[in-house]
């Protein structure tokens, strides 16, 4: 459990931590909980460590031109008990409340965590449900990744070698949206054996998408399409969740086997679009 040799450096902006990037085995060290745990296995083994933790730019939560701004800095406790998350997005609250223990709620960042990629994290359910994009800054500027382009595998997204997470940025829902995440946890880790994380627009249109259920969180475009625009009823929930995860590929392992956690995201969704009726 001792990782290897590395160099560590402590930045205080986002152009530093580019500029120290440039080394190709460097690392981005936020919260740690993802990292260093790798690391201790040696799953990970960067040459250099990149702390951005007192970069004051990459805090912060704000409602700014028609968007809510959640800082990659953001931990996990912050978005948990931010008054504006409570009001206009309390999905995201309610998911960052459940995310490990104490501790880790309050030193992991949505950005590490989106970074990551964990195939059973909370974040990218809740950031594909929301429609959010994830802005991102390197050597070339500032871009933005819409959430459904972002996660592209088993620990992998569409970033690039000499790019951060900055920000994420979430339009404000129209009033009268309703939200839910639901979850099934692993006892021990809290990490999502299933999670599903609904938005439900005062037009109908309904956003579906699930984590833990195979290598990457995803929308359910299938779902959505039986419940878009129509009345949510015992029927139309009974016919998404038949609907439901019927063309990815779906995880088996020590947790719960294929046909456990199928039947697992089946039951989550009834329970989310219950929560949003």
């Amino acid at each position: 459990m001792i990782p290897v040799s590395f160099d560590y450096q402590k930045v205080k902006t986002v152009d530093e931590a580019i500029a120290a990037l440039s080394n190709d085995n460097s690392k981005i060290l936020a919260g740690g909980h993802s990292l260093l745990p790798a690391m201790k296995l040696r799953l990970s083994q960067p040459s250099k460590l990149v702390d951005i933790a007192a970069i004051a730019s990459l805090k912060g939560i704000k409602e700014e031109d028609g968007e809510i701004v959640i800082g990659a800095g953001a931990t996990h406790a912050d978005i948990a008990g931010d008054k504006l998350i409570k009001s206009k997005l309390p999905f995201f609250a309610e998911g960052a409340s459940m995310i490990g223990d104490v501790q880790v709620r309050n030193h992991g960042t949505i950005g590490g965590s989106l970074a990551h990629a964990d195939p059973a994290a909370d974040w990218p359910a809740l950031v594909l449900a929301a429609d959010a994009a994830i802005e991102v800054q390197g050597s070339n500027g500032k871009r933005r990744i819409k959430a459904t382009d972002f996660f592209t595998g088993l620990f992998s997204t569409s970033l690039q070698d000499n790019e951060i997470i900055v920000a994420i940025r979430i339009p404000v829902p129209a009033q009268g949206t309703k939200t839910s995440y639901q979850k099934f946890s692993q006892p021990a880790s809290r990490f999502a054996i299933v999670g599903c994380a609904v938005m439900r627009f005062p037009d109908g249109k309904t956003n579906i998408a699930f984590t833990g259920v195979s290598d990457n969180a995803f929308r359910d475009s299938n779902a959505e399409a039986v419940v878009s625009g129509k009345v949510i009823s015992n029927d139309s929930i009974a016919a998404a969740a038949k609907a439901a995860v019927q063309s990815v590929n779906i995880l088996s392992d020590h947790y719960a086997s294929e046909e456990y956690r199928k039947h697992l995201a089946k039951v989550y969704l009834k329970k989310a679009l219950q929560a949003v009726a």
